[in-house]
């Protein structure tokens, strides 16, 4: 068994505790849906936001909403890069598995999409 990261990010309305929230559960929601990943599997998760984003932390809500409450997480703030999108969370799942590389399936949702077209459905 390997460990494999898995990216995605997502774009928030509003920099409030509701629009973190919102965001934070739908991207780990869907990074947990389309790779089909167990809790247990998870080593750890590092969450980014941009530099507009303060009014609370994601790995609270991924503690609360989406099962994560034994997962070691940590939050940053995002390098602040001129005409960089706004807004933005960005997630990297740490995962034990069995899926080649190729295999994981990064989720960038919303605005976000513009990060890596290359890869969206």
């Amino acid at each position: 068994m390997l460990t494999r990261g898995i990216r995605g990010a997502i774009t928030l309305e509003n920099n409030d505790k509701k629009s973190v929230r919102e965001a934070t559960v739908e991207l780990l929601n869907k990074i947990l849906e389309k790779n089909n990943i167990e809790l247990e599997s998870i080593a750890f998760a590092i969450f980014t936001v941009t530099s507009d984003i303060d009014a609370d932390f994601p790995a609270k809500y991924a503690r609360e909403y989406c099962g994560f409450e034994n997962i070691p997480m940590m939050c940053y703030r995002e390098m602040d890069v001129k005409d960089s999108i706004n807004k933005c969370l960005r997630a990297l799942i740490c995962v034990n598995t069995t899926k080649d590389q190729k295999e994981i399936k990064h989720q960038y949702l919303k605005g976000a999409a513009i990060l890596r077209p290359d890869i969206n459905e």
